[in-house]
C-alpha cells in the first residue's frame, strides 16, 4: 500500500521534525536543466516521508505508510522502534518491499528521461541473517575439508555481498564474519598445500567484517597462521599485503599479549614490516604497519632491535618530512618507543635529520604529535654523553628553545610539560653564542653515513 504524502502533510511532518534532529529532512530541490525547461515536479506520493527525495527502494511498513529503505532503516538503526509517522512499533524485520511502488517510481523516469530524469536502478535483495549465517557455514565447511578454491569461492561471495550496502556488512558481523573467517584461515594456513589466492580472499574479506574478537585473534595469531601473514604481506600482490597489514594491525593494537607474543616470534615478520614502510603501497598500509610496529615495540625489547637494525630509524625521519597529519603521529609515536633503547638513540644520532624534524614537529600538526615530539627530543638531549653538546646545539639552531617556551606558553600538561620544562633547562646551558634557524631545506641536509 502507498499512502500518499500531500505537501501539507509534509510540511506538518517538517515542522515535528524540528525536535528530532536524528532525521535527516532533504529539501526538495528545483531547477532548469541546460535548456531553460524545468525538471517536472515528483509526484508526492514518490517522496519518503522521512527524507523527502524520491524513493529509490521503497519499503513498505505494516502500518502501512512506504519509506525508502536506506533511510527508515538508518531510522531504525538510531535508536528509535516506532514507525516515524504512525508512532506504532515497528521492527527492521517486518519491512517488506514495496515492488509495485518501485516499478511505477521506474516507468515515471523513463518517461521523462528526456527532460533529464534519471532512472532509478532496481535495488539489490539485502542479505538475511539466515542467509548470512547458511554461506558463513559453508565457508567453514569448505575450510575443514581443506577445500581451498571452494572456500575462496564462497569467502568471495560473502564479500561481494557486504560490500553491497552497509545493511549486509552488518547482517554478515553479527553472524559471526570474523570468527567463521579467521578459523577457516587458520584451517587452509595448516594444510600443506592451499592457493595462496584463498588465504588472500579470506583477509580481505576480514577487513570488511572488522574488529576481530578475542577468538578470531587469536586463530590468526597461531604460528601457522602468522606465517601465512607475513608471507602474504612480503610477496602478495598490492591489495592482499594491505589486508595483511591491517588484519596484523587489528591483533596487535588489542594489546593481547599472547597474540603479540607469538608475532614478535614470526620469521620475517620485521623485513615485511619495514619493506612497507620503505616502499609504500598506500597510506592506510603505511599507517597499519607503524601502528603494528609501535605495539610490537611497546611488548619486547627484541623488537625495538631489531627494527632498528633494519633501519627504521632513519626511514621514519625520511618519512616525517612530508607526511600528513595521522602518518605523523604514528611515525613519531614509533620514533619515541624506538629512542628508549640506546641503540635507537644512536642510530638518531647519526642522522642529519634527527633533530631538525622532531623539532619541525613538535607544533602545528596536532596534540599527540606534540607530545611524542618533545618526549622523543628529551630522550635524545637527556641520554647524550655530557662531553656531548652536538645535539642540544643543534636543537638550538633549529629553534627548539623558542618553540618549547611558546609551547609551555600556551598550555600544556602532564609529563610534556614537566619535558618541556626540563628541555629548557638542558637547553639554557648551551645557548652561548647558539644561531638560531627559523627554517631548514630537510631534504639538503646530508647523512654522515
Amino acid at each position: 500500500m502507498v499512502t500518499p504524502v500531500t505537501r501539507s502533510r509534509a510540511r506538518a511532518f517538517r515542522g515535528a521534525a524540528r525536535g528530532a534532529p536524528e532525521i535527516p529532512l532533504a529539501v526538495r530541490r528545483t531547477w532548469q536543466d541546460a535548456g531553460g525547461e524545468p525538471e517536472p515536479a515528483v509526484p508526492t506520493h514518490f517522496l519518503c516521508p522521512i527524507s523527502l527525495e524520491m524513493m529509490n527502494d521503497p519499503v513498505t511498513a505494516p502500518t502501512g505508510i512506504t519509506y525508502d529503505r536506506e533511510s527508515v532503516e538508518g531510522w531504525l538503526e538510531r535508536g528509535h522502534a516506532t514507525c516515524p509517522v504512525t508512532a506504532r512499533p515497528l521492527r527492521l524485520e517486518e519491512l517488506v518491499p514495496n515492488h509495485a511502488t518501485r516499478r511505477v517510481i521506474q516507468e515515471w523516469c523513463v518517461a521523462n528521461r528526456g527532460l533529464g530524469v534519471e532512472r532509478v536502478p532496481t535495488p539489490r535483495v539485502p542479505v538475511s541473517a539466515f542467509d548470512a549465517s547458511e554461506l558463513l557455514a559453508a565457508v567453514s565447511a569448505a575450510a575443514r575439508r581443506g577445500d581451498g578454491p571452494r572456500c575462496r569461492e564462497l569467502v568471495a561471495r560473502a564479500r561481494a555481498l557486504g560490500k553491497e550496502s552497509e545493511r549486509n556488512r552488518r547482517c554478515f558481523t553479527s553472524a559471526g564474519a570474523a570468527r567463521s573467517l579467521s578459523s577457516a584461515f587458520c584451517h587452509l594456513a595448516g594444510e600443506r598445500v592451499v592457493p595462496a589466492t584463498a588465504l588472500e580472499e579470506i583477509l580481505a574479506a576480514l577487513v570488511l567484517f572488522l574488529p576481530l574478537d578475542q577468538e578470531s585473534r587469536r586463530s590468526i595469531a597461531t604460528p601457522a597462521s602468522l606465517d601465512s601473514v607475513v608471507s602474504i604481506l612480503s610477496h602478495g600482490e598490492l591489495p592482499a599485503r594491505v589486508s595483511a597489514v591491517v588484519v596484523l594491525r587489528e591483533i596487535a593494537s588489542s594489546s593481547d599479549s599472547q597474540c603479540l607474543e607469538a608475532m614478535s616470534m614470526t620469521n620475517g615478520i620485521y623485513s615485511a614490516l619495514v619493506k612497507l614502510l620503505k616502499k609504500p603501497v598506500s597510506p592506510q598500509a603505511t599507517k597499519a604497519a607503524l601502528v603494528t610496529a609501535y605495539y610490537l615495540v611497546a611488548h619486547t625489547e627484541l623488537a625495538a632491535s631489531r627494527l632498528v637494525d633494519l633501519g627504521t630509524v632513519q626511514l621514519l625521519l625520511e618519512l616525517l618530512v612530508d607526511a600528513d597529519r595521522g602518518t605523523t603521529e604514528k611515525a613519531l609515536a614509533l620514533l619515541d618507543s624506538l629512542l628508549l633503547t640506546a641503540k635507537g638513540r644512536d642510530a638518531a644520532y647519526a642522522q642529519a635529520l634527527a633533530v631538525p624534524v622532531i623539532v619541525k614537529k613538535m607544533q602545528r600538526v596536532s596534540d599527540m604529535a606534540t607530545e611524542f615530539a618533545v618526549s622523543a627530543l628529551w630522550r635524545l638531549c637527556k641520554n647524550v654523553a655530557a662531553d656531548d653538546g652536538g645535539c642540544k646545539a643543534e636543537a638550538l639552531q633549529v629553534g627548539a628553545f623558542q618553540k618549547l617556551l611558546l609551547l609551555l606558553q600556551v598550555g600544556c600538561e602532564g609529563l610534556t610539560k614537566d619535558r618541556a620544562s626540563e628541555l629548557l633547562r638542558l637547553l639554557n646551558g648551551c645557548r652561548n653564542g647558539a644561531e638560531c634557524i627559523d627554517s631548514l631545506d630537510f631534504k639538503a641536509l646530508k647523512r654522515p653515513f
